[in-house]
């Protein structure tokens, strides 16, 4: 590594995974007001929108769309505009 390019201010962080509530411990540089109890200790807490734990290529449970079924209905809706 680098001298003198990398954030010293690590510090223990909670993140918290807003759509399943999960929430996991580790080292962050990143800012936050919002504070959390965890295991005891109050930790600054980072939220977040989606995880590991939430996301849909690490739990299965992908979606798939048919993008086809889409692209077929939008044109025979507006069929009737082309000259």
């Amino acid at each position: 590594m680098k001298k003198g390019i990398h954030p010293e201010n690590y510090r223990l962080v909670v993140f918290k995974d807003m759509s399943n509530d999960e929430v996991f411990l580790s080292k962050s540089t990143a800012e936050t007001k919002d504070t959390i109890e965890y295991e005891g200790q109050e930790y600054p807490l980072i939220k977040m929108e989606i995880s590991s734990t939430s996301h849909p290529f690490y739990t299965g449970k992908v979606k798939l769309v048919d993008t086809a079924g889409r692209v077929d209905k939008f044109m025979n809706k507006y069929k009737k505009f082309a000259k």
